[in-house]
């Protein structure tokens, strides 16, 4: 079995590639694999740049699993192709019916809820904060030579302190994030209530109170988005979804940017109907040079780094090298198709 890696960029300062291949060469230790290729590309491959790479592998590990790859052109290419793994939580949309009559196998990576859910906190922290832009005021005196007025303040609060103990926290979407979310915003004293595509059941959900939309979107003080984009779910925030808020609701979104109607967030930003958005998530990205978004001070916009930390990186790796070992074995896991 010929095994083709495609790991995903060296995006930060504390990973490199000499660490990823480390752990991605244990599945040269595989009695099913005669031939392991790990290809690093400069940023994200387009189809022309997969295509010889992948070449006559059996299984390709680091593909985005969307239409326009997993598709029949695509895969005509690659006959060989019967296992295929995205390193990431999310997935387009693709031909599902189509993948199971060439009897392939298309799986997922869960990795990193936890580094995710505790991102999207940190951007609501940063919101009811502020905690740098208050560091930066105290820092940008020379307390060695203060002056009077200097001292006058020290002690200046420059926004709003938002405590969240007691109000209510809506989440967009149960799955794994969204469900580690949920547990911080308990452990704030927060009331959890949720709105996704099917009824979570277990004792573990037992705090959250999974809700219709409109009750939902009525009751947030805080919505924080973990739903994947899919054409049911893109633009789901729109400006009929920002009426139907509470008045100075928090927006949070580490999910998709498609999910949101930007035009309609600003609107509604400008309005004061919502106090502040944390986006980690752009419709466009890079984003375009005219979106409303980036002229307004009460968002916070980072450029889709949630899941960067070297934690959750390596784990990635291990986690997907554990599925495809669940896949040699016949017991797939993690399965999207």
């Amino acid at each position: 079995m010929k095994v083709v890696i495609i790991p995903e960029p060296v995006l930060q300062p504390d990973i490199t590639k000499e660490d990823m291949d480390i752990r991605w060469k244990v599945l040269q230790d595989l009695p099913e694999v005669d031939e392991l290729v790990i290809h690093h590309f400069d940023g994200y491959p387009s189809n022309e740049m997969l295509h010889p790479v992948i070449g006559d592998a059996d299984a390709a590990i680091g593909i985005w699993v969307n239409g326009n790859n997993i598709n029949e052109d695509f895969l005509s290419q690659h006959p060989n192709l019967k296992y295929v793994a995205t390193l990431g939580h999310g997935f387009g949309e693709f031909d599902i019916d189509m993948t199971r009559k060439k009897n392939m196998v298309i799986t997922n990576t869960i990795y990193g809820a936890q580094t995710i859910a505790e991102y999207a906190w940190a951007l609501l922290m940063e919101i009811c904060h502020h905690v740098e832009r208050h560091s930066e005021n105290v820092k940008k005196i020379d307390w060695d030579h203060a002056t009077l007025k200097d001292y006058e303040t020290f002690g200046e609060v420059l926004t709003p302190q938002i405590e969240l103990y007691g109000k209510t926290c809506g989440i967009f979407g149960l799955g794994a994030i969204g469900f580690a979310f949920a547990k911080m915003a308990q452990g704030f004293g927060m009331r959890v209530i949720s709105y996704s595509r099917h009824k979570k059941t277990g004792p573990k959900y037992d705090f959250i109170e999974q809700v219709d939309f409109d009750t939902f979107l009525k009751e947030s003080d805080v919505i924080s988005i973990h739903a994947p984009l899919t054409p049911s779910t893109e633009n789901t925030f729109d400006a009929e979804a920002f009426a139907k808020m509470k008045d100075g609701v928090i927006l949070i979104n580490t999910a998709r940017g498609g999910l949101i109607v930007e035009e309609a967030l600003a609107d509604a930003l400008r309005s004061g109907k919502v106090y502040g958005a944390g986006l980690d998530v752009m419709r466009d990205e890079p984003p375009k040079k005219d979106n409303p978004l980036f002229h307004l001070n009460n968002t916070s916009i980072t450029a889709h780094i949630a899941w960067l930390t070297r934690a959750s990186r390596l784990r990635a790796i291990d986690i997907a090298i554990e599925n495809f070992k669940a896949y040699l074995n016949g017991t797939p896991t993690s399965v999207i198709n």
